[in-house]
């Protein structure tokens, strides 16, 4: 169809100023935006152009409408293909919207914007190597108190679960019995205390009658001998003395040691006996530690210790870190003390044990320990964080980011955890830039990402991530 044939149907008006190229606009930028509804694609010219082309089609203008406007080509065709003219109209129209359509989609098509990720640079520092072990606490003294004598208990003068001192009175047995003893051994001393000084007076005269020849030789010896007897009688009387002060003295149970206190295991009234156990106390001052080490971790300390690298904890105090089972790291510190000179054969470990300061009384005997024991060193160690590690099967690696905002794979070997962070052994250099988050939006090494530097150990955004090494 010609542009003249065309003007024929869409001829401008003096109310309405629509000429060919604005109602072929009209087409070309109504079918482009697809979205809008039908009646929008003939807002310019419509009184005129759905007539003309409902009079050239000779069909009913909400058919051909509808074919239309659902981009319908072949039904929209066949509905016109009686009249030629309305054929060729709809050619040039729909080859008009197509290529508009062509159009916007070109400018549609845009690159779309690199990916954006946090990097932090390599962290290099030294560290020091921590191992752990799981182990229990215990008093450095623990005494199960027992009475020395037998008897009834009369009292029981202390609170169960008290902190007590040294030489308190925890029970006390019937006194009675002990005091009588006391009181006759007393008695008897006095009674050979009394025989002796008879004694000893009687040999003295004997002697004097022996020098002047009144008495014969062997009364003086009988003399002698009755006054050496009696002086014999005033130390047993005298012993038995003791013992009897001391049986009244254990009368009064005490405590051996200061610490705390635990239940009484006797009431008042019940008969006791050198083996009857009262009660425990356990020394509070101090707490050991025992852990048991695994037969590689003590083979290992024993070579650091030959190479120099470490010293024996046999021959120094090797420093330790203590958590019990509310803390989250290891907040106490002590030292080691004691290794035995044995590895058990049924478990494969060896024994260690560490001491630690009670004076606030945060330990009791029995709780469950988290110990670390140090080991070796590494100068210049590189750390990063554990969530920039990402797996490939069996291999591990890591995304940085080059100068030129290039993704770059790099395997790598990891080594312990270290203060919150990751020791890599091999694969990583210092200055590189390790992706920490954001690593699931890179598809392939190369691809170009948009990088914002963060600090490693906080992944908080840092303009100088030197500061953190």
């Amino acid at each position: 169809m010609t542009v003249p044939l065309l003007e024929q149907y869409f001829p401008p008006t003096p109310t309405n100023q629509v000429g060919l190229t604005d109602v072929s606009f009209s087409f070309h930028s109504a079918t482009c935006r697809l979205r809008p509804s039908p009646n929008d694609y003939f807002q310019t010219g419509a009184q005129r152009l759905l007539p003309a082309t409902s009079r050239l089609a000779q069909v009913p203008i909400s058919d051909w409408f509808n074919e239309a406007s659902s981009m319908n080509v072949h039904k929209m065709f066949r509905s016109l293909r009686s009249s030629p003219t309305a054929m060729t109209l709809s050619l040039w129209l729909g080859m008009a919207l197509l290529a508009g359509c062509d159009s916007q989609a070109e400018s549609t098509q845009q690159t779309p914007p690199p990916p954006e990720v946090s990097v932090a640079e390599v962290l290099v520092q030294d560290v020091r190597y921590w191992d752990e072990f799981t182990g229990h606490v215990e008093a450095v003294e623990t005494v199960e108190l027992r009475p020395r004598v037998s008897g009834y208990i009369d009292r029981i003068n202390y609170t169960e679960g008290q902190l007590v001192d040294k030489g308190d009175v925890l029970f006390v047995i019937d006194q009675r019995p002990y005091q009588a003893e006391l009181s006759r051994a007393e008695a008897d001393l006095k009674r050979a205390e009394a025989n002796a000084e008879l004694a000893r007076a009687q040999t003295a005269r004997a002697e004097t009658l022996a020098q002047s020849r009144a008495i014969a030789r062997e009364e003086l010896d009988q003399r002698r001998a009755a006054s050496a007897q009696a002086a014999a009688d005033v130390l047993a009387s005298r012993a038995g003395v003791e013992t009897a002060r001391l049986n009244m003295a254990y009368t009064e149970v005490r405590a051996p040691i200061a610490g705390r206190t635990g239940r009484a295991l006797v009431t008042a009234g019940n008969l006791v006996s050198e083996a009857s156990p009262l009660t425990t106390i356990v020394s509070m001052d101090r707490v050991h530690v025992h852990f048991h080490a695994d037969e590689q971790s003590y083979l290992r300390y024993d070579a650091m210790a030959r190479a120099g690298e470490r010293i024996s904890s046999r021959e120094e105090r090797t420093p330790v870190r203590v958590g019990l089972a509310s803390d989250t790291d290891y907040p106490y510190e002590g030292a080691v003390d004691f290794v035995d000179n044995r590895l058990d054969t049924a478990a494969g470990t060896i024994l260690m044990r560490a001491v630690l300061d009670n004076r606030d009384g945060h330990f009791a005997p029995g709780m469950f320990a988290r110990v670390q024991l140090r080991g070796s060193a590494d100068d210049g160690a590189l750390l990063i964080d554990d969530k920039a590690v990402l797996t490939d099967q069996d291999r591990k690696f890591v995304y940085t980011v080059d100068e030129q905002g290039l993704a770059v794979r790099k395997d790598i070997q990891l080594g312990r955890k270290v203060g919150g962070l990751r020791v890599v052994e091999s694969g990583l250099e210092d200055g590189d830039r390790v992706v920490v988050r954001g690593a699931q939006r890179i598809f392939f090494p190369g691809m170009q990402v948009s990088a914002q530097r963060v600090a490693m150990r906080d992944g908080q955004p840092s303009t100088d991530l030197s500061a953190a090494h």
